[in-house]
């Protein structure tokens, strides 16, 4: 595992600027991943626990938006430069570099973890381990929303990213890992993303049984 990761941490090391620019007003022109963020963050408070983390944050613009949701949101990610630029673009929240696998979270702390596209780099094999770390920081009843490139392929895709080779994933495939490890998907959406890959978007909601 630390192999990949090690050179997915470089290459978006090396993007930081560009990905930010990129990315930073992004869900502005996406309604229906900035919905599913909404109600996600509507469900969270819910459930009495508002503490939120935002795994694979990036640039840390869904840790803010989780926090102007009225989430005690806090950003994790591989990259140090990205911890960084989260850190001077939004200093009143928290930014922590951190392996997925290997989330700094005590046992059963959150009420929500929010996983945007940030597993896509994690080949098939390993993914199951990154959902079970998850659902251990994640209260009972806890929430999570998870993203991903979608495909109507019966197997995960590997394809070329612009930053780092990457997988799309069957929907039903990945809501069978999401139970593997304890987490019942009860909302999904796929649709057609305005994109030159193909690919569908699709976000997948579990609740931590």
């Amino acid at each position: 595992m630390a192999e990949h990761q090690d050179e997915t941490r470089a290459a978006y090391d090396g993007v930081v600027e560009l990905y930010a620019s990129m990315f930073a007003n992004r869900l502005e022109a996406q309604p229906f991943a900035r919905n599913m963020i909404g109600t996600f963050a509507e469900l969270v408070r819910g459930t009495g626990n508002s503490r939120v983390a935002d795994v694979g944050c990036g640039p840390g613009h869904l840790t803010a938006m989780l926090h102007d949701l009225g989430l005690d949101a806090f950003g994790l990610d591989l990259s140090p430069a990205m911890v960084d630029h989260a850190r001077r673009a939004h200093p009143a929240l928290k930014f922590d570099e951190a392996r997925m696998e290997a989330l700094p979270v005590e046992d059963c702390a959150l009420g929500g973890v929010l996983a945007h596209y940030s597993m896509i780099h994690t080949p098939p094999g390993e993914l199951p381990a990154l959902l079970a770390e998850q659902a251990r920081v994640l209260a009972p009843g806890g929430l999570l929303l998870v993203s991903f490139f979608g495909t109507d392929a019966p197997e995960p895709v590997r394809f070329d990213h612009k930053v780092a080779p990457a997988y799309s994933w069957p929907a039903d495939h990945f809501a069978e890992l999401l139970a593997g490890a304890g987490l019942a998907t009860f909302a999904r959406l796929l649709h057609d993303p305005a994109s030159e890959r193909g690919f569908l978007d699709a976000h997948l909601l579990a609740r931590l049984r």
